[in-house]
Formats: C-alpha cells, structure tokens, sequence
C-alpha cells in the first residue's frame, strides 16, 4: 500500500478512490490472521465512489483523501463488531469512536478491525483465540502486540495506516518488531471514546505507519478536544525546535537491559554514535525510576485498573477469557483501596524522580525493546518474558510523555530493530521533527 505522498500523487494524475480501494480489497486474505472483521466490501465501495464524485476544491479539503486505514478491534467502528480479542464480548457499535469518525471525516476509509492480545493486555501479540498474525520478517518470532494486526497490516502494505492503542508500550513494540512508525501521542490528545479501555487513565490511541510524515499527518486529523471524554486534552503549542547541536539523554551503561541479546545491543550502541556522529552529545541517566514504574503496571494496586475495565464481564463470563488474561484482570481483585493510594502516591515519587532526565535534555533515547522472542519462547514462559518486553515502555504513560517508535537496524536475520524517542507532554510536533532527522541521519 503506498504511503500519503504517493497516494496523493496517484490522485492528483487521475487514479480515483474506488480503484484503490478495488485494489486494496483484491489484496485481502480470508482467514489472514491479521484481521477478526473486515468492513462489508460493498460498504467501502460506497464510500469510495462518494469520494469518486468530489470536486478539486472537496479533494483539497479533505487531507486524508481516499486513503485505505484499518482500526484495531477495541476501538468502535458503527455497524461492524468490537471484540476486544473476546468473542462472547462482541458487541455491534451504533457509532465508531472519535478518532474513526474524524478520519473519515477527513476522507480516510476504514476497511477493517485488526486482531489484538485479548482486551489489550500483552506485549507479545500471541494472546488471541483469533490467531497470531505472523510477523512478515521471521514466522518463528512474535509479531509484538497488544495492537498485533495493525501493525503487521502496515508492516505488509495491506493499509496505510492503522489505530492502535497503548498502555504499556501496545502501540511501539510491534512497531520495533515490525519496522514500521508507533507514533504514542501525549494522553487524552486522541479521544478515547468508542475505545475499550484497558487502564482508562493512561489509555493512549496509537498511530502505525510506514514514515513519521504519515504519522504526524494522521495525528493532525484525530487530535482534538471532544466532549466525549471527559479525559481529552486539547493540544498546546510545542516546545522549542531541538538545535543542529543537542543533548540526548541514554540509558546508563550499567543500567541497560538487553537479556543477553548482543544484537540489540550493539544496534543500540550504533544508533547513539550515530547521534553522536551528527552534532548529538549523549547524557547517560539513570532509569532506575522508570524501571520502577513498571511494577506499579504488573506487580501492584494499578492491575486493580484493569480489573475495572473488564472484571465484571470476566466474573460473569469465566470460561470467555484467555487463561493468561483472566489471571491478569482478576489479578487486582487482591488489592485494596488503600493499596490504590499508596501506588498512586508511589507514582508520583517515581514520576517527579524522572522529571530530572528532561532537565538535561530535550529527548529521551532507548530501545525500543530489550530483545524478542519466538513464539515457542513465549509459549513457554508467558508473564515474565512479555513484562520484559515492557522494560523501556511501561514507564512512558505513566509518566505522562509522548513517544515515537522508528525503526534502527536488523538483526542478521532481516528482523527489524528499533528504537524510540521520548520527551515530555505535548513535545509531539517537536519530537515528530527530531525523529525525521533522526531517520534522515540513519540513511547517511
């Protein structure tokens, strides 16, 4: 599937909507594990023969114009089924979300609802009665999830882009596993509404795409204030442009965590001097505080969220839910009131502690995971080594920042490697244009 720019080209020489789209349907498997429903053909059809029909001056006011994007399948899209990755949850939305809505407004096309770790709970993209959609670079190795489909859609040019949505890290690591963008915006400036929430107060909509222009684009049209969020945040002018010259920040040495994976590791090592290379001067820091935050997401009173989402369908509703999730949702029934307090008040120690990385620099560099695994390794040892896949994404919601996956370099074996930039709320234009650089600096 093409990105925007050649979209847009193909249009403005003649090509219309209900041609790419006759083609991007044709393109369509059945079975293909990448997808649990597909938009009724006849449907998209109809709305590409509407946009068939625009004007010049329509076409040039909808910057999305006839562009094919699919929607991971716990965010609404009207008259097609929400699953959450749990058939006996399946409902039929009278209305898609907000940030669907407002694509299409702008003259995107949705042509289905991608496959995702049950109720967004996993980083692996192997936790699904659905099937595991394969990862298009090594069929051994696990696609990365929560937000599996949507990824590996984009990875194999099925659309050009897709919604996903992140917690831990569900809209970057299958982004890393996948070379393709995670754009993970600053909370709320997506609208939540029409999403299955998984831990509502750092629930994040993600955007995958195959270039950070797309990306950016595609954030341009969803971001907004809407009333239906109580949540929503309206975006605010972005900070300075980082200079020719600039600081990073980096992972202390001895504080790195790459589980023995010496490809990744050296990826990472090539990727700073790359930085370095071009004007960057490295910050080594301490992650200690980052790291910490993530047993508040695994091992404390925060699990207890996750419980709220969905734990009463799941106590309702025993045998509908994957082994490996109802052990995680039911999981936060152990905890107390008092245990909720006490892990927000940890939280706020955790969060004040790392605000001192961006004091000595504008953004955050790290990889994008530490390793990955087959799916016979995950098979075998499905909690700890999905929680290690978390190690430098946990963190990022809680602490209120925004992120932006991309990918580095490849293991031998042609796997994609990435790493992942961070910087503070509201820095995601800046940190848009940074990561373009960045990316322009790794083709030198």
């Amino acid at each position: 599937m093409n990105d925007l720019r050649t979209l847009a080209e193909a249009y403005a020489s003649g090509a219309r909507p209900s041609d790419i789209l006759t083609q991007t349907l044709a393109a369509l498997e059945d079975g293909d594990p990448v997808w649990i429903s597909r938009v009724p053909p006849d449907h998209v059809m109809m709305q590409a023969r509407a946009l068939d029909a625009c004007s010049p001056e329509e076409r040039a006011a909808l910057p999305l114009f006839g562009v094919p994007f699919a929607a991971k399948d716990n965010i609404d899209v009207a008259g097609v089924p929400t699953t959450a990755g749990c058939p006996e949850f399946a409902y039929l939305p009278e209305r898609s979300a907000t940030a669907v809505e407002r694509l299409e407004a702008a003259g995107a096309i949705v042509i289905g609802k991608t496959n995702l770790d049950q109720f967004a709970t996993g980083l692996v993209g192997t936790r699904s009665p659905y099937g595991v959609p394969k990862n298009p670079f090594d069929e051994r190795y696990i696609p990365g999830g929560s937000s599996s489909g949507s990824a590996v859609a984009v990875a194999r040019g099925l659309v050009t882009f897709a919604l996903g949505t992140d917690t831990a890290g569900s809209g970057r690591v299958p982004a890393g596993f996948n070379g393709i963008v995670g754009l993970k915006p600053t909370f709320g400036i997506i609208s939540a509404a029409g999403v299955v929430p998984a831990c509502r107060s750092i629930d994040c909509v993600s955007i995958f795409a195959r270039s950070i222009d797309d990306a950016e684009a595609v954030l341009d049209v969803a971001a907004g204030i809407d009333a239906r969020d109580v949540l929503s945040r309206a975006r605010t002018p972005a900070p300075e442009e980082i200079a020719e010259r600039f600081h990073f920040a980096v992972p202390a040495v001895e504080g790195r965590v790459f589980c023995g994976d010496a490809e990744a590791q050296r990826s990472f090592e090539q990727a700073v001097a790359r930085l370095e290379a071009f004007g960057g001067t490295p910050v080594s820091v301490d992650m200690t505080p980052c790291f910490a935050a993530a047993d508040l997401l695994y091992n404390d009173a925060f699990v207890a969220e996750r419980t709220a989402a969905v734990g009463d369908f799941a106590q309702a509703h025993p045998n509908a839910l994957l082994e490996v999730t109802r052990t995680i949702v039911e999981g936060g029934r152990r905890f107390s009131a008092v245990d909720a307090f006490r892990a927000q008040y940890r939280l706020r120690e955790l969060r004040a502690q790392a605000a001192g990385i961006f004091e000595r620099a504008p953004v955050l560099v790290v990889p994008t995971a530490p390793t990955i695994y087959t799916l016979e390794q995950i098979a075998a040892d499905p909690y700890a080594l999905n929680a290690t896949l978390g190690t430098y994404t946990n963190f990022v919601n809680f602490f209120d920042l925004c992120a932006i996956a991309i990918p580095s370099s490849r293991y031998q074996s042609g796997i994609p490697i990435g790493v992942t930039l961070i910087a503070p709320a509201f820095a995601d234009a800046t940190l848009a244009r940074f990561a373009r650089r960045v990316v322009e600096l790794a083709l030198r």
